[in-house]
């Protein structure tokens, strides 16, 4: 492989190693309390952003993100149509991951659990508020332009997420336990290529999804949205490591002894 070649391909492709640095905090609590918050608001406005286009396009076919596509998809399999399916579905499957995440450290620390938890309270209340906005204000889309514009709105709900994540997980104070498992793959086993390392974490909800597919037969919230995070949204988040805050690095790591 030529020099040029390699250079584009760490573009495409970009890798973090962990330093003497990284398994400390650098930057103040308070200072990273506000990237938290502000990535918090980010991913849940990004969230939303994909769900609302995907139901308010007509006919359907962006679809959601890819986690909660196969989450939702499970709970429904599991416990029908009732009004707190998701809430329990993203508890519950999350809760799991969180402890599949425990095993790929070689190490159970219930702070870490806990800090999982303490994410999804927060985040939920902002997708709440978020959806109950942009479905009020966000109409029906039928004409040409119209659609164009969601899938375009849908695009950008997966680069707010995959830049939400950049800040979040390099602050480092508690993280939603699929972005964990992104971080725990991509510091112990993938030599920080992030790219590499959100592919192989889509291995649980890509089992979610064939789970669900086995008990119902079919999909739903599955479409171009979801392939377009699927294919891209770990290496929108490599970029933004460079490009969106770009002095806050990695803080705190821990991967596993």
């Amino acid at each position: 492989m030529t020099k040029g070649r390699e250079k584009a391909m760490n573009a495409v492709h970009p890798q973090v190693t962990l330093s003497p640095q990284s398994s400390h905090r650098n930057i103040s609590m308070a200072a990273s309390l506000g990237y938290f918050a502000i990535s918090l608001v980010i991913n849940s406005l990004g969230n939303v952003l994909t769900l609302v286009t995907s139901t308010h396009i007509h006919p359907s076919f962006l679809g959601s993100a890819y986690w909660t596509a196969a989450e939702s998809n499970l709970g429904h399999a599991l416990l029908g149509d009732n009004s707190l399916v998701l809430f329990w579905a993203f508890l519950v499957l999350g809760m799991i991951v969180a402890l599949l995440n425990a095993a790929l450290m070689h190490h159970f620390e219930w702070k870490r659990i806990l800090g999982n938890f303490a994410f999804l309270l927060p985040f939920s209340l902002f997708i709440q508020w978020f959806g109950d906005i942009f479905n009020r204000i966000m109409p029906n889309a039928y004409s040409p332009g119209m659609v164009t514009l969601y899938v375009i709105i849908n695009f950008i709900g997966v680069a707010c997420m995959g830049t939400a994540i950049s800040i979040y997980q390099r602050v480092n104070l508690v993280l939603h336990p699929a972005d964990d498992l992104t971080q725990i793959l991509r510091f112990r086993y993938c030599h920080g290529n992030v790219t590499l390392a959100m592919w192989f974490s889509y291995v649980p909800p890509t089992i979610m999804g064939i789970i669900a597919v086995l008990m119902t037969g079919s999909l739903v919230n599955i479409g171009i949205g979801t392939l377009f995070a699927f294919l891209f949204q770990g290496s929108i988040t490599g970029i933004a490591d460079r490009i969106v805050f770009p002095k806050l690095k990695h803080q705190a790591l821990d991967v596993g002894r």
